[in-house]
């Protein structure tokens, strides 16, 4: 019988793991490529049981959808922020891999340069 009841706990497992991803796929922007939204995603999905919003409201899912739209601006998009908000929302995505990322230059990098 433990055969059945740990095939029973992977179905409950793979079934919360769809709920999930069903709810995230909501925040999804138009103009995010998939790789893009799957990072993303896996950013939301990582967190999402800390930024609840309570039974009162507050807000807590949209800092964190706000914090996952920094992360991939910064990552995807060569957007700049406050030093102290990147190294929140990179923490928070430490463990995340994304392949193929684009180079960017900064202003001082090319300012160097001449």
């Amino acid at each position: 019988m433990v055969g059945g009841e740990a095939a029973a706990a992977v179905e409950e497992l793979v079934s919360g793991v769809r709920q999930a991803t069903d709810f995230a796929e909501q925040f999804r922007s138009y103009s995010e490529s998939e790789k893009q939204w799957k990072a993303r995603m896996e950013f939301i999905l990582r967190h999402l049981p800390d930024y609840r919003d309570p039974p009162d409201g507050g807000g807590r899912l949209d800092q964190l959808l706000s914090l996952s739209m920094v992360w991939a601006n910064h990552l995807f998009l060569g957007c700049s922020y406050n030093k102290d908000l990147l190294d929140k929302v990179m923490e928070m995505a430490d463990g995340i891999e994304v392949e193929d990322l684009p180079q960017f230059t900064t202003r001082s990098e090319l300012m160097k340069k001449k």
